[in-house]
């Protein structure tokens, strides 16, 4: 997935179990879809809270975090009661969504690339943000595109 590419429509289940759509979700503003390896690890924990942390941030651009990794319902329901996240969390357990957006793994522990989409209301890719270790990268460098728009 490269900037202007059409983003890959999907219907998911989220950590309560409503199934939420891509083309539903951009029809309320831009996305940024975040990919996360596995719910309840460190990296992915950091990760998620710093964007629960800059949520107002998004909002107020009109945008929203979708975090979205291949643990099944319940477990992004814990994931997300333990840390408090007040923002979608998709579940993908077959990796067809990862896959069609080019960012899952062939091995099992980390099952999916930390990878992050911001998407506009068209469903364009506006910005693909890579970085396994920099935890705080994704969210910073979505809330500064989205700035800029």
């Amino acid at each position: 997935m490269n900037p202007g590419d059409l983003a890959p429509d999907f219907s998911l289940q989220d950590q309560s179990g409503t199934t939420l759509s891509l083309s539903a979700l951009v029809a309320n503003g831009p996305v940024v879809l975040f990919f996360y390896p596995v719910a309840l690890s460190t990296g992915c924990t950091k990760e998620t809270c710093h964007f629960r942390d800059l949520h107002g941030e998004f909002k107020k651009l009109g945008a929203q975090p979708i975090g979205i990794s291949m643990d099944e319902v319940e477990k992004q329901s814990e994931f997300a009661s333990l840390n408090n996240l007040d923002y979608p969390l998709l579940s993908d357990p077959d990796g067809e969504v990862a896959k069609a957006y080019g960012v899952k793994r062939g091995f099992d522990l980390l099952k999916t690339r930390r990878s992050t989409f911001v998407i506009g209301r068209d469903r364009r890719v506006i910005k693909v943000i890579k970085s396994e270790i920099n935890m705080n990268k994704h969210a910073d460098e979505a809330l500064a595109v989205l700035s800029q728009q």
